[in-house]
């Protein structure tokens, strides 16, 4: 499992839909369909490395675990990820 920076949100909220840039005055609620401002599309590539990245079965049995008290948490291991993650982040490769 890899710790980033995937969970940053903006800093600054949306204006209301009113106010937006492009928004049809009076027509907030109104059916009005905002137009795309971008479009992104990945690389077969990228696409391919994201498949199977998620494992239904795996999620359920860690769920079931945690329901009935019966997960158990190995500190030393996520320590241990942690800092080979932080070592990879800053580009060393000794430990």
């Amino acid at each position: 499992m890899k710790i980033g920076i995937h969970d940053i949100k903006p800093q600054t909220p949306l204006a209301p839909a009113g106010e937006r840039k492009g928004a049809v005055p009076g027509k907030a609620g109104e059916g009005a369909t905002p137009q795309p401002s971008a479009t992104v599309s990945l690389s077969p590539l990228a696409m391919q490395a994201h498949a199977g990245a998620f494992d239904q079965a795996k999620v359920e049995k860690i769920a079931a675990a945690i329901r009935n008290g019966s997960f158990q948490i190995n500190a030393g291991t996520i320590a241990d990820k942690l800092i080979a993650n932080a070592q990879e982040l800053l580009g060393s490769s000794s430990r």
